[in-house]
């Protein structure tokens, strides 16, 4: 089998609330995202963005995106070609009470997974 088709885990980038800006770890976790992406040069990368739901917020899609966008073109600044990212905001995610912080996030998606 090649490359592109080995089982890559979900890479996951959290976000403090309201805000598209990355850390220092997030930072960490999209730079292994491209450096996988680079072993499977022919899979794509989804990259995919979540909130807080928040009632009667409604430019949560809006958030979401942004921040998957945000992903992307750090993918990109590492090395992945645009034209292999694919990018989609989702809007309200479900989470954990003691844990908001699972619902402010991106998954990076490498491969078929």
């Amino acid at each position: 089998p090649s490359a592109d088709a080995t089982p890559q885990p979900v890479r996951l980038v959290f976000f403090e609330d309201d805000s598209i800006a990355l850390g220092a770890h997030a930072l960490t976790v999209v730079q292994d995202a491209a450096a996988a992406a680079a072993r499977s040069p022919m899979a794509m990368v989804r990259v995919a963005g979540f909130v807080a739901p928040e009632p009667g917020h409604a430019p949560i899609v809006a958030l979401a995106r942004a921040r998957a966008e945000h992903v992307a073109a750090e993918l990109e600044r590492f090395g992945v070609a645009r034209t292999r990212i694919q990018v989609q905001g989702r809007g309200a995610a479900t989470f954990a009470a003691d844990a908001p912080i699972e619902a402010r996030r991106v998954e990076i998606r490498i491969g078929a997974n």
